[in-house]
């Protein structure tokens, strides 16, 4: 368990599916006073969707970090927060079902992260993924979450892991900003490139693509080229 403390602790915590669904990994990383990374771990979860990788984050996150810590959690899914702090309140009086009285997905997980939840300190706030100069907390969870999905082992500071790897799809910060400068353009061969489909999917901005035809990947998995900027 992580030490407790009395002042609030800033963490974050992030989920990946290289697929979604496909090989999936989850990480959290909790800061010092001064927001550099003191502590973090890293899981595989073989194949899952980018929302399950989420929500596992978030519930071990909350399982490592004593009860009586306030938290400060940054999380770049709205979908995670939304679901534990929007959501499930009418889920629960809806016998676990939604709106459209369907059954709530992932429910063993909201279920388990509801009862960590309970009689906690906790501020969520939402911060957008893969930006120049973003971040840095939600950045390194990122970058966990992405290496232990796509090499499905656990990885963490108590571990003695070195820090994650650079991921290539946040673009790297140049030099100081001036008037006509342009922001870095992705590297060539990096997972920001168009490629044909091979099977039909579904983009995060919520409508479908065709095999065969041209998509990119973005924040949380891959879709239309123009979406992969987007705040999801």
């Amino acid at each position: 368990m992580i030490e407790r403390m009395r002042e609030r602790v800033v963490a974050a915590c992030d989920g990946a599916s290289k697929g979604n669904p496909g090989p999936a990994g989850w990480a959290w990383v909790v800061a010092d006073g001064s927001e550099s990374p003191t502590r973090w771990e890293a899981g595989p979860l073989g194949r899952a969707t980018n929302n399950v990788a989420e929500l596992t984050a978030l519930e071990r996150l909350l399982t490592a970090v004593a009860p009586d810590v306030p938290l400060e959690i940054r999380m770049d899914s709205q979908y995670a927060m939304k679901a534990v702090t929007t959501w499930l309140p009418g889920w629960k009086r809806k016998g676990w079902k939604t709106s459209a009285g369907k059954p709530v997905a992932n429910q063993e997980l909201v279920v388990r992260i509801d009862e960590l939840l309970d009689g906690r300190s906790v501020e969520f706030r939402y911060v957008p993924a893969h930006q120049v100069d973003g971040d840095k907390l939600n950045d390194f969870a990122d970058r966990a979450a992405s290496q232990a999905a796509i090499v499905q082992l656990s990885a963490g500071s108590d571990l003695g892991s070195p820090e994650p790897p650079a991921s290539p799809d946040t673009p790297r910060s140049s030099a100081p900003k001036t008037s006509g400068t342009k922001t870095a353009r992705p590297r060539s061969g990096d997972s920001s490139r168009t490629l044909k489909a091979k099977f039909p999917g579904r983009c995060v901005c919520g409508k479908a693509y065709a095999a065969g035809e041209a998509i990119a990947k973005n924040a949380q998995g891959w879709g239309h080229p123009e979406c992969r900027t987007a705040d999801v």
